[in-house]
């Protein structure tokens, strides 16, 4: 197969989260640990950073791994989903995995896959394992697909665990309590390792807390050791102080990553820094200060309050729960602008009603479907956007919404895409 054909394969074959839903998830860790024993078990040939979380996660991965590089590691960097492009999902060095590596995988385990019949997601963990270990990463961030105590990538024994934060997504899933979805999330935290909670919480720190003591693994919550202080930005990057306690850690500490939530993650990623170098790693401030100015360029982030055009502003997002969606909404109040234009679309298996309640209504919305099976339709997105009402009209691509949006805003307009990582991906 050549490179296409085998991608093909990749979404066709396998049963893939993304297209299907809760169908393409295995109740176990069957098959992953059936892989990577065929492959000699790659995971424990390099050393791992294990990150879950409701929000944030993924921001938090790329910023680490970012920090990493800047400190001179080979750093893989594993993520899901892709945008673009599936190989953004196994980097190093932010270089993503050449074409011809996923051919070599597919192609010389393709009896392994027909035996063991693992989902898209299983399949994509054990190579981005495999590619790590023979490449010989000095460290590789590994982010968790779902939850965490049944996902994929909890096959591995990280030198540290991160949680960003809880909130409610996925609860057909994962459960529709803020302790249930705590529960799964808590299960990357492994015996004797140091886990950082991003967020402190009264609903869910308990569970952590509990989990930790089982396991005798050292736990600290990252916003109660850190607080950060944003100063005037630019539109280019966050800036902000990092304080410890009353001294000043970071100062003028600028980020590529502008959004607001990002003051969020910023102590998470310097909290689990900390633990880190306590584990041997050289990650002088330098790197920091290096790297997170520039977390776009070394990794390939995309899709974080991603600026995709001017005159008039467009900006996209994935948030795309309640939690997400509210940050999303202090960006745009940040943000100068006359009349809001929002280009929506969201999956069937989520609860829209939480998201769309909190939408502003004098915004004039533009209702469509990313092009997958789980995608909500147009119309019945636009049929219950109304009953909070929420008006505009319906496309049946999301590219013709954007279009649409781009012809009837003014230059001092500002236009939002979002509602599901799979908009944002289409307009990327």
């Amino acid at each position: 197969m050549n490179y296409s054909q085998t991608i093909d394969f990749l979404y066709s074959k396998l049963p893939m989260f993304t297209r299907v839903g809760a169908a393409a998830l295995k109740k176990d860790l069957h098959n992953t640990r059936a892989l990577c024993t065929a492959l000699k078990n790659p995971q424990e040939q390099f050393k791992t950073v294990h990150i879950g979380g409701t929000n944030g996660k993924g921001s938090t991965s790329h910023m680490l791994a970012a920090i990493f590089q800047a400190a001179g590691y080979k750093t893989g960097l594993y993520t899901s989903p892709h945008l673009k492009d599936f190989r953004e999902r196994i980097r190093i060095n932010g270089k993503m995995i050449p074409r011809g590596e996923v051919i070599r995988f597919v192609q010389t385990h393709k009896g392994l896959i027909g035996d063991i019949a693992p989902s898209f997601f299983e399949l994509t963990v054990a190579m981005a394992f495999d590619y790590f270990a023979r490449q010989h990463v000095d460290i590789a961030i590994i982010e968790v697909g779902l939850g965490g105590r049944l996902d994929s990538t909890n096959i591995i024994h990280p030198e540290l665990s991160v949680i960003t934060n809880i909130s409610l997504d996925h609860t057909q899933i994962l459960g529709d309590t803020l302790q249930a979805i705590a529960y799964e999330k808590a299960g990357i935290i492994k015996t004797n390792t140091p886990v950082i909670i991003g967020e402190w919480q009264e609903e869910t720190a308990t569970v952590f807390i509990e989990k930790a003591r089982k396991e005798q693994a050292p736990l600290y919550f990252a916003d109660q050791l850190y607080r950060a202080q944003a100063r005037p930005a630019s539109s280019q990057h966050l800036s902000l102080d990092i304080y410890q306690e009353h001294s000043l850690t970071y100062s003028q500490l600028k980020l590529d990553l502008t959004g607001s939530y990002q003051l969020k993650n910023s102590t998470t990623v310097i909290a689990a820094c900390e633990q880190l170098r306590k584990r041997g790693f050289a990650l002088p401030d330098t790197a920091v200060y290096k790297a997170l100015s520039q977390v776009k360029k070394a990794t390939g982030l995309m899709g974080r309050w991603q600026r995709l055009g001017k005159n008039p502003l467009i900006m996209a997002d994935t948030g795309h729960n309640e939690a997400g969606i509210k940050e999303v909404l202090k960006n745009i109040e940040n943000t100068p602008h006359q009349q809001l234009h929002i280009v929506m679309g969201m999956v069937k298996d989520k609860d829209s009603s939480k998201v769309l309640r909190l939408l502003p209504k004098k915004a004039f919305y533009y209702f469509c479907a990313p092009q997958l099976e789980r995608a909500l339709s147009a119309a019945d997105l636009q049929a219950q956007a109304r009953r909070f009402g929420l008006e505009g009209q319906t496309y049946p691509f999301v590219a013709e919404a954007l279009a649409a949006a781009k012809s009837r805003a003014q230059p001092q307009d500002l236009i939002f895409v979002g509602g599901s990582t799979f908009v944002v991906a289409e307009i990327i």
